[in-house]
C-alpha cells in the first residue's frame, strides 16, 4: 500500500507503491534531480548481504530507458548520494530500466498491462487472500479487475484489487508481453526514422530556399 507521505516523501512522487526505511530515504533524494533531467522514478531496491547493491529503476514519461540514460542518471545521481550518504554502510549503485517485466507503480501502468500477466501482493485480506495472478482485464483511476489464474474451487475468477490496498504488482515475462514490446518497439522506431527523414525534407528544402539570389 502506498506509504501516507511524510517529511521524506517529495510532494511531485505519484507513485501508488512507495518505499520504507533507507530505500524511502534514497528516493527523497533522487526523485527531484530525476524529474529535473526529464526521468521518473520507477523503484528504489537495497539489497544484497556480503556486499550491498542499490537499485535505482528510472524511465524516461514515455517508458522508455536507454543505456546511455542510465549512465546519465547514475553521474547524475552519485554525486548527491554521496554527500546525503542515505546509506550506511558500502554499497554498489546500479541504475536500470524497469525491463519487460516491469513493477506496475502508478495507475497508467496499470492501463498499459490489460491482457497481460500479473503478480500482486495486497497489504489487507482481498476477499480471502493477499496474492494474486492473473490477467488485467479492466482498469481505472481507483484499481483494476483481475481475472485469476487457475483459480481454487470456490475462488471468484475476477477479482477488484483497489489502489490503496497495493503493496507490490510487476508483469509476468510471457511471451505475448514480449511480443507487445518488440512490437512497441519496432513502432518507435519507424516513428523516430520517419521524424529524421521529416526533418531532413525541411534541411533540404530550406537549403533550396538560401540558393536564391536576388536580381
Amino acid at each position: 500500500m502506498a506509504d501516507a507521505p511524510s517529511h521524506e516523501t517529495p510532494l511531485n512522487d505519484d507513485r501508488l507503491i512507495r518505499e520504507t526505511g533507507t530505500d524511502a530515504r534514497v528516493a527523497a533524494i533522487i526523485i527531484p534531480i530525476l524529474n529535473d533531467m526529464g526521468f521518473r522514478l520507477v523503484r528504489v531496491r537495497l539489497f544484497g548481504q556480503n556486499g550491498l547493491t542499490l537499485q535505482i529503476m528510472a524511465e524516461r514519461v514515455d517508458g522508455t530507458m536507454t543505456v546511455e540514460d542510465c549512465e546519465e542518471v547514475s553521474r547524475a545521481i552519485s554525486p548527491t548520494l554521496d554527500v546525503e550518504d542515505p546509506v550506511e554502510k558500502a554499497y554498489h549503485l546500479e541504475v536500470s530500466s524497469p525491463g519487460i517485466d516491469r513493477p506496475l507503480v502508478r495507475a497508467p501502468d496499470f492501463a498499459a498491462a490489460v491482457g497481460h500477466l500479473v503478480k500482486v501482493e495486497t497489504s489487507v485480506m482481498v476477499g480471502d487472500k493477499k496474492r494474486f495472478k492473473g490477467k488485467i482485464s479492466a482498469a481505472d483511476d481507483t484499481g483494476f479487475d483481475l481475472e485469476r489464474d487457475l483459480s481454487s474451487y470456490g475462488d471468484e475468477p475476477l477479482v477488484r484489487i483497489p489502489f490503496d490496498v497495493l503493496a507490490d504488482a510487476r508483469l509476468v515475462l510471457t511471451d505475448a508481453l514480449i511480443r507487445d514490446a518488440l512490437s512497441k518497439d519496432n513502432r518507435e522506431k519507424k516513428a523516430a526514422r520517419k521524424g529524421e527523414a521529416d526533418d531532413q525534407d525541411e534541411t533540404d528544402i530550406d537549403a533550396e530556399g538560401d540558393d536564391e539570389t536576388e536580381v
